[in-house]
């Protein structure tokens, strides 16, 4: 059985800070999300994007592996910081280039600390957290970020087609000087080290011991394969139906309602009723059958569209809470090393989902991305059905 005592400080309002944050900084990434795949598009003259992606994620893996050191060297909000620092120097850069291989280069490198970025502010809300909570603080915080990110996607789209790249990045860089002075002010005594020394062969190692993390760690690299391949593949695809920006931003909006609905109820719901387990396999099943829809469909229609990319985000916002509040159970705030390992699902989703998808555009349609995507999430139930759940904590009303 997993170790699961932990050393835990629950501090209120530094949540309520944190949560504060997120919601900016879900908002200046929605802004510029979306539109990525088509200014590598632009930039390229291919509709094959997947290279940039590629090289970006792979760059964040091995970033992430190594993330650990950094935080023990530096601490946990100087990290932080430096690397906010860096992305608004890049964006300010993104905002005076054209679209180009070497604007596409400055964007790569935004790929690259924003997600680096966005595993630091997991690492210092871990510091405040307890698990009996971890659904609700997790739900919550992921609540208000997807909150700010729903309306990005209007915002972008509408700009892009009136006034182009550049005017979107002006707007993701005021947004990212604002989340920088704010964290600063609040955040800045939030610079415990790491004391741990481990390399990466026993991290690995550590992570090995630990069968549920493995588990855990495959249904979020399912999640972020579904995330990877909609992000680049679905603005693309619905522009090649016939779609314009401002539909398409539409849709996006929509769909990420289900995240500012689902997200808190569901941790709730972890924490004190059904656990996480239930909750994980019933999302792996929305999402999988969803993304069957997008591979079959025939349809132009833009209520069609909009239905179906809605309950693949009922789906996605569910497994994003449960996968989130199972693994916080069973870590704390000291174990950085093993919060950086399971953060790197992502750039491993993202270098398995652009890879296989490059080849498939090779010699098949856009849809067939959907079809990879359908299998990979449908594999993902296998060590769902064989998680340990997490137990259901019974607490009094405070």
């Amino acid at each position: 059985m997993e170790h699961m005592n932990h050393r835990e400080c629950l501090k209120p309002k530094k949540l309520r800070t944190i949560d504060f944050i997120s919601f900016l900084m879900g908002f200046s990434q929605a802004i510029l999300i979306y539109v990525i795949s088509s200014y590598f598009k632009e930039a390229s003259g291919t509709d094959n994007v997947g290279f940039f992606y590629f090289i970006s994620y792979a760059t964040v893996l091995i970033a992430l592996l190594n993330f650990h050191k950094i935080i023990r060297k530096f601490g946990k909000f100087k990290t932080f910081a430096f690397i906010y620092i860096i992305k608004i120097g890049i964006i300010a850069a993104l905002a005076v280039l054209p679209a180009s291989i070497f604007g596409s280069l400055f964007l790569m490198a935004y790929i690259i600390f924003g997600t680096l970025g966005w595993t630091a502010m997991d690492i210092i809300l871990e510091s405040y957290s307890v698990d009996k909570r971890s659904g609700r603080i997790r739900g919550l915080y992921l609540t208000i970020t997807n909150a700010g990110f729903i309306f990005g996607p209007f915002i972008s789209s509408h700009i892009l087609e009136t006034c182009g790249f550049s005017a979107i990045f002006i707007i993701s860089l005021v947004l990212h000087v604002l989340e920088y002075l704010i964290a600063y002010r609040s955040l800045r005594g939030a610079n415990h080290e790491h004391s741990k020394k481990e390399t990466i062969k026993e991290v690995l190692a550590r992570v090995a011991r630990r069968p549920n993390i493995l588990k855990a760690y495959y249904i979020s690299f399912v999640l972020d394969c579904f995330y990877a391949v909609m992000v680049v593949f679905s603005p693309l695809y619905l522009l090649s139906i016939g779609m314009s920006w401002d539909q398409i931003g539409l849709i996006f909006t929509a769909m990420l309602v289900p995240f500012v609905m689902f997200q808190y109820p569901a941790g709730v719901l972890a924490d004190k009723k059904y656990g996480e387990k239930k909750l994980i396999i019933l999302s792996l099943f929305i999402i999988g059958f969803s993304t069957l829809a997008v591979f079959f469909s025939k349809s132009d229609g833009f209520l069609f569209w909009l239905i179906v990319m809605f309950i693949s985000r009922i789906g996605a916002s569910l497994l994003e809470i449960t996968r989130d509040s199972y693994f916080y159970k069973r870590i704390d705030g000291d174990d950085i090393d093993l919060i950086d390992f399971f953060r790197t699902s992502r750039p491993a989703a993202y270098l398995v989902s652009t890879f296989a998808s490059t080849l498939l555009l090779l010699y098949f349609s856009m849809q067939s991305v959907f079809l990879f995507l359908a299998i990979v999430i449908f594999i993902g139930l296998y060590p769902a059905f064989k998680l340990a759940d997490n137990q259901v904590v019974k607490e009094c009303e405070e």
